[in-house]
């Protein structure tokens, strides 16, 4: 339906600052609900952020409130993470995701389309 492609992903120390970017190709950008999780090694995938399709809804889990923004561009075909005061927790593979749902969800499920993920590693 859509492929996603991530890239941004690095390796950089506490307290500084990356941005993602997810690149969408194969179908309508606009029309899909887009997505970032992410997952620890040992860990299950855990929500993110999501975006609503025209970018005037936003919904951050709990611990990404404050550091993170997440935004898009549909005349890019992109869809972006703004990662500030960057924490050794917040190491993990980053993945976005596009819904066919029309409501923002934090529910992995409703995302059916996914990216190969980048990584994020954040030394002490």
């Amino acid at each position: 339906q859509v492929q996603l492609q991530e890239s941004g992903g690095g390796l950089v120390q506490a307290g500084d600052s990356l941005r993602l970017s997810c690149a969408a190709s194969g179908d309508t950008f606009s029309s899909y609900v887009m997505g970032w999780f992410r997952q620890a090694p040992g860990k299950e995938r855990e929500f993110v952020a999501t975006i609503s399709r025209t970018g005037a809804r936003t919904t951050y889990a709990d611990s990404m409130k404050g550091r993170f923004t997440i935004s898009r561009d549909n005349a890019k075909n992109t869809v972006y993470l703004q990662m500030n005061s960057l924490r050794p927790e917040d190491t993990a593979v980053y993945f976005c995701a596009a819904s066919d749902y029309l409501t923002l969800t934090n529910v992995a499920g409703y995302y059916g389309d996914w990216g190969q993920g980048t990584q994020v590693t954040v030394s002490s």
